[in-house]
């Protein structure tokens, strides 16, 4: 019985569709999780997530490789899902155009600071030329730092592991900080939070309120632009 359920086991980890259900089932039952803790930002569902996963494809002994066959058809889905917040961003439009002086100067302000605190901050520590064009991107969403790291030099494996951490401390922090320092402005807090945290902040503007989840776009959005022009610049 041991050989049989072992045999089938082999053949499934082979199948791409595998990991793609293993990934699909492991963030619906984790924004389960998340829904019923009442969206805490310690229980996102992105990082419940990948915990999860990671601890799978560990457990398993999969390869990256396998792993990603399956996933690979979510990443694809990264595209249209950024195309489709054109959609709150159509819907809003009225407001968007009213706040056009105030989203430009958090913009460049959130931009530059993002971009030269960790430039200056890897430089200090020592680290290669290779590491801190790697770690320059890390606060736009992955396609675009992955493109901007690989094209300068830079590695962007290490990026992409940069920008997914940011992305997750930013959504497990931007809550808790913003009601700390006492801004209850809807697009405020989602600009705030498509811009330092890109997607994954995008994904937690959205959970908390729609309207911040449209400005959280938008940031991301005009984020990954400005960045891709500064990064050449100051690397």
């Amino acid at each position: 019985m041991n050989d049989e359920v072992f045999a089938l086991w082999v053949y499934l980890a082979r199948t791409p569709l595998l990991w793609l259900t293993v990934t699909i089932l492991v963030y619906c039952l984790c924004d389960r999780f998340s829904a019923a803790l009442h969206r805490n930002p310690l229980a996102n569902p992105v990082l419940l997530s990948m915990c999860l996963v990671g601890l799978l494809v560990r457990g398993t002994g999969t390869p990256y490789g396998t792993y990603f066959d399956g996933a690979q058809f979510v990443h694809f889905l990264l595209g249209p899902a950024t195309v489709a917040l054109g959609i709150p961003l159509y819907q809003n439009r009225q407001l968007v155009l009213r706040s056009i002086l105030p989203m430009a100067c958090a913009l460049v302000a959130g931009s530059v600071t993002a971009l030269v605190s960790a430039v200056m901050i890897a430089r200090m520590l020592g680290a290669s030329p290779t590491i801190v064009t790697s770690i320059a991107p890390k606060s736009v969403t992955a396609a675009v730092a992955m493109g901007v790291s690989g094209r300068l030099g830079g590695d962007p494996a290490l990026t992409a592991v940069l920008v997914i951490l940011t992305g997750i401390l930013g959504a497990v922090v931007v809550t808790p900080l913003m009601n700390g320092l006492g801004i209850t402005d809807k697009w405020a807090r989602g600009f705030a939070a498509g811009l330092a945290a890109h997607g994954i902040g995008t994904a937690r503007a959205f959970q908390v309120d729609p309207l911040a989840g449209t400005f959280a776009g938008i940031a991301m959005g005009l984020n990954a632009l400005l960045t891709a022009l500064l990064v050449p610049l100051l690397v």
